[in-house]
């Protein structure tokens, strides 16, 4: 078999872009390390950019009033601790950050919205368990 000079071109472009790739996850994932297991805070000027960092998030919309936010707050910071460098968390308090909220239509709080590579791909509305929500993580983790 011959391989002409333009097939080995294209071989060295697959390569460095593999490269590449795996730098950027490698980056990524050592970034959501260095939270140490603890949710982001997320505002509207800041959700943006910080969902298209990781490639798997779980953003906690609610507000401080809210009585089963609070009976959810805990088992996310849990699940945060137990996913650290494979999963990224983040809150958005409501409240303080409508636009956001509007975007994604949260109508109920809490809600929970999983995005990968910063496309919301699913969520849990109200306070689910915590076996519910490891469930849903561990399906867009083996993706």
């Amino acid at each position: 078999m011959v391989v002409s000079s333009g097939d080995m071109e294209i071989q060295r472009i697959r390569e460095k872009k593999l490269v590449e790739m795996m730098q950027k996850t490698r980056a990524q994932l050592e970034s959501a390390s260095k939270n140490e297991g603890r949710p982001i805070t997320l505002t509207d000027a800041s959700f943006s950019s910080e969902i298209s960092k990781y490639p798997l998030m779980v953003v906690d919309f609610w507000a401080a009033w809210c009585g089963p936010c609070r009976m959810v707050a805990p088992v996310v910071e849990q699940l945060a601790k137990e996913y650290a460098g494979r999963v990224v968390f983040g809150k958005l308090n409501v409240d303080e950050n409508p636009l956001t909220s509007n975007e994604f239509e949260v109508q109920s709080i809490p809600t929970l919205l999983i995005f990968r590579n910063g496309e919301a791909v699913d969520g849990i509305i109200g306070a689910a368990p915590k076996h519910q929500l490891e469930s849903k993580i561990k399906s867009h983790l083996s993706n």
